[in-house]
This record gives structure tokens, C-alpha cells and sequence, in this order.
């Protein structure tokens, strides 16, 4: 049996403790809009009537999210510097100078 979206946003959902003012709050930090009624319709049971399927992209929206509210926005890559070649030697195989 394979998971749905809506039981992998349910168990996320558990798993870290998340209240639907913090599911709002990720949703905004990559500029997607969702309501709590939204959030509600599913969390619900398959059953219900006002059950929502969750799509891939609402998902994709959520872990993007998730990454951002988790760790903070991804740095600037810095222009310029050391050459990769110098960066990833160690002190003892770069040059030391001649005297």
C-alpha cells in the first residue's frame, strides 16, 4: 500500500508538531498562498465529504517550505575568490613560500 500526499503531509504534519499557523507560515515562505480551511480539507478523513486530495505541487510547495522554515533560505553564492584548485588543497600540499 503506497502512501498518499495527504498521508505524507498528515505524518509530517505529527512528526514535527506542526500547528496549521506553522503549515501557513511555510506555505509563505516560497509565495504559496493556502488557507486554514484549505489545510482542514486535507487533514481530513477520505470519508468526509469537504475531503481535499493534496497535489503534487501543493506537496512540492510544502517541502520547499519545509527546507526554508527548517535550515533558512539558502546563502548567495559569493563571485569571485580563490580558484576551486586552491580552495579544496590542504594547508600542507599548498605552495609555501621560497625564501
Amino acid at each position: 500500500m503506497a502512501l498518499s500526499n495527504n498521508d505524507i503531509m498528515k505524518k509530517l504534519r505529527v512528526a514535527l508538531k506542526l500547528r496549521n499557523d506553522d503549515i501557513v507560515e511555510i506555505f509563505s515562505l516560497v509565495d504559496f498562498k493556502v488557507s486554514k480551511s484549505e489545510l482542514g480539507a486535507i487533514f481530513r478523513n477520505e470519508n468526509h465529504p469537504k475531503y481535499m486530495e493534496c497535489g503534487d505541487q501543493f506537496l512540492r510547495n510544502f517541502l520547499n517550505g519545509l527546507v526554508i522554515y527548517k535550515r533558512g533560505p539558502m546563502p548567495e553564492k559569493k563571485k569571485g575568490g580563490s580558484s576551486p584548485a586552491t580552495k579544496n588543497k590542504t594547508a600542507s600540499e599548498k605552495e609555501k613560500p621560497r625564501k
